[in-house]
């Protein structure tokens, strides 16, 4: 097939090529990973095993069926036999791991989806509906699977691609949640029709350090499975089936963009110092308690961030309850303690709008304008008040900070208070230890709120500007629809003028504000940030460095009037070559 190239939105930096591994919805439901060459003989066996297996408990319900059963009850079971011999169905998914070297899951699921397909384009409804049948025997056998699993998904080996070229994901849209399961896999890019630079997607695959490219329209459709594929994350394009020379370009940039980041690591236990001797925290931003790891790597100072929602997500399509509050506890106190006495800032669940618990619960309207982050938690207070004790638990065990999102009302945050209060009192007439002084801060991400902060400051003990929702709210943009993401502008001078007020506000009470929103990981607005007088930035781990190398480059007795002096411009393309001349300085 002839190259192309498609154009979306850049969301996570780097370049990444590979084979595209076409992703249905069907897919996410099960395991990916590759299995070594040694094992693909074994993970064959597996496969065969299951399909016996699922042919002797068809024979088994064939034999007890009663004998005054309808008889389509037993045609209903033959033709399932029928289908369980078909090759296609018996065959051809021990060719994929062969070939492929996918896990069995994976295979049957990827020769499922195909067969779907060609039975939906049958013009005869009755034919039609025999795709049910097929997914029936199809879930049998992946029941069977799931019991029989004989190894765990083995990750990709570090700068190789030992088992086969290694595989960008391609689909119309994936959830944070499904792209958490493809950390530490074989997957090197995702590239999806949908999604904007700040949807929750987005940060997901820059949390993961895997170049992506969001909003490609057609890309699902026009790229075919195990295409060659180049995903430029810092450009937002795509090149599908490159020619040999453009791939040889860009594997040499890949290598120079290697060689720059080895250059970075040397920073890691440098201070975040100022030239001028200002000291900056830098703090990341996490979503499983896995991910302190790559945040002390980085030499992170603690975790601006723990996104206690990832830990919700995607339980309920595998029939799993909301985690309880021992659950959660365990979950905090690793985290506590992986990041060994540094701060860890835990914000409460925040669902709603791209990260919904479960689809089936996805009602509102509007669920950036609904019962999301602390509306639900003070709408579910058993749910919250179970959170909150987790949490309060964990402080026993190292610093931990409360951070609560999406705050606009003073009765918000006086109830907020009083279930924590109510949840310290819970846990203190159980004997159970907790930081008695454990801070409380509020997120600062509707206009609302940095509009009337006297009152957040007043009775909360720290600030976090989460700039993505900030931004969304401030310019009425739905940072998941990428067909007005063009809009999205965190340099517009309404949002400034927010930032730089929430910043001043904090300073003049005595209270620490961080950003721990994307902008705090933009290489791009480190010295306007720090003009305004941004002291502490939360962000994903992969983002550290690179934001450690501009602090140090930076002069604040430099930076502070020119910054002001952006403050006072209203004009979008003043705003921009100001900002772009502050990298010079």
């Amino acid at each position: 097939m002839a190259a192309f190239t498609l154009h979306g939105i850049p969301v996570s930096r780097g370049i990444s090529i590979g084979r595209a591994h076409l992703l249905t919805p069907a897919a996410l439901d099960v395991k990916h990973y590759l299995v070594p060459e040694e094992q693909v003989e074994a993970e064959v066996a597996r496969l065969q095993h299951a399909f016996a297996e699922v042919h002797r408990e068809l024979q088994e319900l064939w034999t007890e069926l009663p004998k005054d059963a309808p008889t389509e009850l037993g045609a209903f079971i033959d033709v399932h036999v029928l289908i369980l011999s078909d090759p296609m169905i018996s065959e051809a998914p021990l060719d994929i791991i062969r070939s492929r070297h996918y896990n069995a899951e994976w295979a049957l699921v990827t020769q499922i989806d195909e067969l779907s397909a060609q039975f939906d384009e049958i013009e005869d409804p009755y034919l039609r509906e025999r795709k049910q049948d097929i997914q029936q025997v199809a879930e049998r056998v992946l029941k069977v699977l799931m019991g029989t699993e004989l190894h765990a998904p083995p990750p990709a080996p570090p700068g190789e691609d030992h088992f086969q070229p290694q595989m960008i994901v391609v689909a119309h849209d994936i959830s944070p949640a499904d792209m958490l399961a493809f950390r530490d896999r074989s997957f090197v890019g995702f590239v999806t029709d949908v999604g904007g630079q700040n949807s929750h997607t987005a940060i997901v695959a820059r949390s993961l350090d895997i170049p992506a490219a969001v909003g490609m329209s057609q890309a699902s459709r026009l790229i075919e499975q195990d295409d060659w594929v180049i995903v430029d994350g810092d450009a937002g394009v795509v090149i599908a089936n490159p020619s040999a020379l453009v791939l040889e370009q860009y594997r040499a940039k890949q290598t120079a963009l290697m060689k720059a980041r080895k250059r970075l690591l040397k920073l890691k236990k440098t201070p975040a110092v100022t030239k001028d001797g200002t000291a900056i925290a830098l703090l990341a931003n996490i979503e499983l308690p896995d991910d302190c790891g790559p945040a002390l790597e980085a030499g992170a100072a603690g975790v601006g961030l723990f996104r206690s929602e990832f830990l919700f997500m995607g339980r309920g399509a595998q029939g799993l309850r909301v985690p309880d509050e021992d659950e959660q506890f365990e979950q905090y106190r690793k985290a506590v303690l992986a990041m060994k006495g540094r701060p860890v800032t835990i914000r409460t669940l925040d669902v709603g709008a791209d990260k919904p618990l479960d689809q089936a619960e996805h009602t509102a309207l509007n669920p950036a304008l609904g019962l999301r982050a602390i509306r639900y938690c003070l709408a579910e207070p058993q749910m919250f008040l179970a959170q909150l004790r987790a949490i309060l638990r964990a402080s026993s065990f190292g610093k931990v900070r409360i951070l609560i999102p999406m705050l606009a009302h003073a009765f918000e945050i006086d109830q907020t208070l009083t279930m924590i209060a109510q949840a310290k009192q819970q846990l203190r007439e159980q004997h159970v230890k907790f930081d008695e002084a454990i801070e409380v801060g509020a997120m600062i991400e509707i206009p609302a709120a940095a509009l009337a902060l006297p009152m957040f400051v007043k009775r909360l003990d720290f600030l976090s500007i989460g700039t993505n929702d900030l931004i969304q709210y401030t310019l009425a943009i739905d940072r998941v629809d990428y067909e007005v993401a063009h809009l999205y502008n965190p340099l517009h001078p309404a949002v400034l003028q927010l930032i730089a007020m929430t910043i001043d506000a904090g300073r003049k009470a005595g209270i620490d504000v961080a950003v721990c929103g994307e902008m705090a990981g933009d290489v791009k607005l480190t010295r306007l940030l720090l003009g305004m007088g941004l002291r502490e930035f939360s962000m994903h781990p992969a983002q550290l460095l690179a934001v450690k190398q501009e602090i140090l480059a930076s002069d604040l007795e430099t930076l502070v009037p020119r910054t002001r002096r952006i403050l006072r411009a209203m004009e979008p393309a003043a705003i921009a070559d100001a900002v772009e001349q502050l990298q010079t300085l």
